[in-house]
């Protein structure tokens, strides 16, 4: 049993409650869950990080979580931060790739992250 095991058992309680979302929905899920966080290994659904996803057409908004741990480590913020981009930059590029037009990724605090 690894340290982050208990983080996968929460793959069940997510996709069993995808059949009650929108189509369009379900597939930008989808797409999200073929991203990883570098750090854990778990990709971005399985770790709790999606906690919004707006999908109109070829436009889609996706809230992440994304708070920093150990503020008061400068080593810690800038791994942390350098994560953070990697799982914003793949998510542009995964939901540009399936064809969305208009991609807007932002965080807890509902500020704008990044734009594709």
């Amino acid at each position: 049993m690894g340290l982050l095991s208990f983080l996968r058992s929460r793959k069940q309680k997510v996709t069993g409650s995808k059949k009650y979302l929108p189509g369009e929905v379900r597939k930008v899920v989808r797409i999200l869950e073929d991203i990883d966080d570098p750090e854990t290994g778990l990709n971005v659904v399985e770790e709790g990080l999606v906690y919004g996803l707006t999908v109109e057409g070829k436009r889609v908004e996706v809230f992440l979580l994304m708070a920093r741990s150990t503020p008061e480590c400068h080593f810690c913020r800038m791994l942390a931060i350098n994560v953070q981009n990697r799982i914003l930059r793949d998510v542009v590029e995964a939901l540009k790739k399936e064809g969305f037009e208009r991609v807007k990724v932002y965080n807890e605090l509902g500020l704008l992250l990044a734009e594709g």
